[in-house]
């Protein structure tokens, strides 16, 4: 399979994640957004939105990473530990996958890609934003070990990426948030590949927009 990404980018990460839990190969094709790979008329064919992640699986070609995740669970997982077949379970780890690119992640760049790509002041209404949502996950994680119940799932991995990357390329405080504490530093310990998918990701983010910003 072909895996069309940014390392940089935490729901690149994300997949990245899931295919290494699925153990899956992924030919993994960085493109350079800031040079207009993204743009070329031979990625067009493939992705005519021309986003990433983008995944080609021989003749089926998919993007949108959280649309991604599930697919390699449906196709590839040997059970349905990660993405349970049970329509209530299964209903949890979608509404936290939504939660995640519509709310969490959102807010993150909502808050911090003005600071890091265009030198802009940060926005204190925006970032209380953020917090709001990371509110929303603490209260999550109080009720259960994990994001979408008892088990890990796709969700803890997807918001794993995120929340790397708030921690780590925008330096964002976690501390208050305890449930959160414990659920990351878990993670961290037993996620195969968070350190060298994520952790060295969100490093990469924060260098090169840090050098952009300048």
């Amino acid at each position: 399979m072909d895996f069309y990404h940014l390392p940089l980018s935490a729901p690149c990460q994300a997949v990245r994640l899931v295919a290494k839990a699925l153990k899956l190969h992924l030919n993994l094709k960085e493109l350079d957004l800031l040079s207009g790979e993204h743009l070329k008329p031979e990625f067009l064919k493939i992705n005519p939105q021309h986003t990433i992640p983008t995944l080609v699986d021989n003749d089926f070609v998919l993007w949108e990473s959280r649309a991604i995740l599930t697919y390699l669970c449906e196709k590839y997982g040997q059970n349905d530990g990660l993405y349970p077949k049970d329509p209530k379970k299964r209903a949890m780890v979608n509404q936290r996958l939504y939660f995640d690119m519509g709310t969490l992640y959102q807010r993150f760049s909502e808050a911090f890609y003005p600071v890091m790509m265009e030198g802009k002041e940060l926005n204190p209404e925006k970032v209380q934003k953020l917090d709001e949502a990371l509110e929303f996950l603490e209260t999550f994680l109080d009720k259960t070990a994990f994001a979408a119940g008892d088990k890990l799932t796709v969700a803890d991995l997807s918001l794993l990426a995120s929340i790397t990357t708030i921690d780590v390329t925008a330096a964002h405080d976690l501390s208050k948030y305890a449930n959160i504490q414990r659920w990351y530093g878990q993670l961290k310990e037993s996620v195969a590949g968070h350190e060298e998918i994520c952790v060295e990701g969100a490093h990469k983010f924060r260098e090169a927009f840090n050098a952009i910003s300048k």
